[in-house]
């Protein structure tokens, strides 16, 4: 009887290991798929969003071109974007890219007439300057034709009345050793080093780096090469920048359908899948997680089981929670938000290149 008792204590006690540990193993299972490009996909989370369209307000006469730059200004709710003048390229135009909205959608500040060719994307540092990326990566699909020689593949830091503080790359682009050609976005750390992503080709030969600048501009690092692999410097397309609040670096590796997670020296953390195939990042001050797809069964066109809209997530352990469907059926080209932006409210704001728009989405 006492053997008994003490067997049945030893399976009791073996019961009680594997239960506690069970939600631990499900919970890696659970992160070992999240990581696998295989993995099913999330098409169906629920959705507590509503879209509004036509919030902010241009001026009389002028239409919004193609725009995949936006950012929250300082005060946490008026917006900055960058548009292609009415077009997908500001070249020969007169028009000013960049915009300031206030909260209701009025414009109060414009700048950057005949500056910048491609606005592709843009950051509000904690000093309220703004820097805008010419990726120049526009102007043979439906932009304004052939570029000057000269001009094009920079970063240009202003402040917010729009005069140049900074230009960061070589004029009409470079490749290894210098730089830029075609940059897709910049983020200003809050040590104040600063980081780019270049890159917006998957052909064979095209650039995809991260650049790691200090915040006067000298040039500290740079890791990355055009790749499909596993390797930590596999690269395609590079095309969003965002940070949470332990310091780690998401890069939207667009052309690989997934975010690869870093340290600020470029040391490979993790690699995410769940959120599809990223074109935007934004990470806010609770580390929510925003990930705007535009290509999936478009642009991507084998990519058909994944679809395109807005994936909301923990930045924290990858968990998505929300997803803002894309309401086109077949578009044939990019379509949804490309860039995204969220104010200190929770407020969504989505640039559209193929829609050429700026739609904002609040809580129902």
């Amino acid at each position: 009887m006492q053997r008994f008792a003490r067997v049945s204590s030893v399976v009791a006690a073996m019961v009680a290991v594997v239960s506690s540990t069970a939600p631990a193993a499900r919970a890696q299972a659970a992160g070992a798929q999240a990581n696998s490009p295989t993995m099913p996909p999330r098409n169906s989370d629920p959705n507590p969003y509503q879209t509004i369209e036509g919030w902010a307000k241009m001026p009389e006469g002028r239409a919004w071109g193609s725009t995949s730059a936006v950012g929250i200004d300082r005060d946490g709710k008026s917006v900055w974007v960058a548009e292609r003048c009415g077009a997908n390229a500001c070249v020969g135009s007169t028009a000013d890219p960049v915009l300031k909205f206030d909260p209701n959608g009025n414009m109060v500040a414009h700048f950057g007439s005949g500056m910048i060719q491609s606005p592709h994307g843009i950051f509000v540092d904690k000093d309220d300057n703004v820097w805008v990326v010419d990726c120049s990566c526009t102007l043979g699909r439906g932009g304004a034709g052939a570029a000057p020689a000269g001009k094009g593949h920079q970063i240009y830091k202003f402040s917010p009345t729009g005069q140049l503080l900074m230009t960061l790359g070589k004029p009409g682009g470079a490749r290894d050793p210098e730089y830029f050609w075609q940059p897709n976005a910049v983020y200003v750390a809050p040590s104040g080093d600063v980081y780019v992503s270049e890159g917006h080709s998957s052909a064979a030969g095209s650039t995809a780096r991260v650049f790691k600048f200090s915040n006067d501009g000298k040039l500290i690092k740079s890791w990355g090469h055009l790749g499909k692999g596993d390797a930590p410097d596999d690269f395609d397309q590079p095309h969003a920048i965002a940070m949470d609040s332990r310091g780690r670096l998401f890069i939207a590796d667009r052309g690989n359908n997934r975010i690869k997670i870093f340290d600020q020296d470029g040391k490979l953390l993790d690699t995410w899948y769940q959120f599809s195939r990223p074109s935007g990042l934004w990470i806010d001050k609770d580390d929510v997680l925003y990930v705007a797809d535009s290509e999936s069964g478009s642009v991507a066109r084998t990519r058909t089981d994944w679809k395109r809209g807005i994936r909301i997530g923990s930045a924290k352990d990858g968990t998505v929670r929300y997803y803002i469907p894309d309401p086109a059926e077949n578009p044939p080209s990019t379509s949804s938000a490309e860039g995204i932006a969220v104010d200190k409210d929770g407020v969504i704001y989505g640039a559209e290149v193929g829609q050429k728009d700026l739609k904002r989405y609040v809580k129902k």
